[in-house]
């Protein structure tokens, strides 16, 4: 396999070049980023220096987050500029999955000043990024750290250079072990602070699918929008959510009680705040 554009295979970057996602999100890089062409020559061709500040746009003002490697661009420009974890200036409460060094958690908390987000990293070395990453955010925002499943236990973890691509049960040179909470666990903890929840975004490299099938209907009933990631469309809950599918991620909406779209998003009916991530 030959190695090209900051270490992507060919293959890949043949179909990613006619892919109109990458499109959209480059535009979107034009006003999101305020160094637009720095970001899309690392994003594009790899290399640059790190640690990279990136100066990013949002409805708070900007927001300057560090990044650590030409994959920390990719992570970003799939979150701010692609948006694949769309949420709009209602967003209350997010629990976040899978937090990685904090970008999804800073794109959650700058859609308006309110936002609350309960973030799960297993990394150590992910969450110290994490936690400076979102330093200037706090009193909003807990971080724990665990991974997520179905179920909870002690859980073997790879880990990579680049802390992107970590998992559950991962065969790779560094492996440590680490709390794995379960998913209704965390659901009910977050529930009894909030009451409701927006936003329930999944990024486990792998665990997604078992993860979400593996949620009470009762928690369910209190989520709006849930988000993971998937290499191929999947309809999970049918009963409650509409399914779709794009950007490699799997996105079920709420229905309303006669089939179509909730288009009332759930609001918390608490107002508990997070802790500042200090524990």
């Amino acid at each position: 396999m030959i190695g090209v554009l900051g270490g992507r295979p060919l293959s890949f970057v043949l179909k990613e070049l006619v892919a109109p996602r990458n499109y959209v999100a480059l535009a979107r890089m034009a006003r999101v980023c305020e160094r637009p062409l720095d970001v899309a020559r690392r994003y594009l061709l790899g290399g640059g220096d790190y640690p990279f500040v990136c100066g990013v746009r949002t409805p708070l003002g900007v927001v300057r987050p560090t990044l650590y490697s030409h994959h920390d661009v990719w992570t970003l420009s799939e979150i701010f500029c692609r948006e694949d974890y769309r949420a709009g200036s209602e967003t209350a409460v997010v629990v976040d999955v899978g937090s990685n060094i904090g970008l999804s958690g800073l794109y959650f908390l700058t859609r308006n000043a309110n936002c609350r987000c309960y973030l799960f990293e297993p990394d150590p070395r992910n969450v110290k990024r994490l936690r400076e990453n979102l330093s200037g955010l706090d009193g909003r925002w807990s971080v724990e750290e665990a991974a997520v499943g179905p179920t909870g236990g002690v859980v073997s973890f790879g880990r990579e250079p680049t802390g992107r691509y970590g998992a559950v049960g991962a065969s790779t040179p560094d492996t440590i072990e680490v709390r794995c909470l379960s998913i209704d666990d965390v659901l009910e903890d977050v529930l009894a602070r909030e009451g409701a929840i927006h936003v329930l975004k999944i990024d486990t490299e792998g665990l997604e699918a078992d993860t979400v099938s593996a949620i009470r209907p009762e928690l369910l009933e209190r989520i709006d929008v849930v988000y993971f990631e998937s290499q191929t469309p999947m309809r999970l809950h049918e009963d409650r959510f509409a399914s779709s599918f794009a950007n490699e991620t799997v996105t079920l909406r709420r229905q309303s009680p006669d089939g179509g779209p909730n288009t009332a998003l759930i609001r918390s009916r608490h107002h508990a705040t997070p802790d500042d991530g200090s524990d």
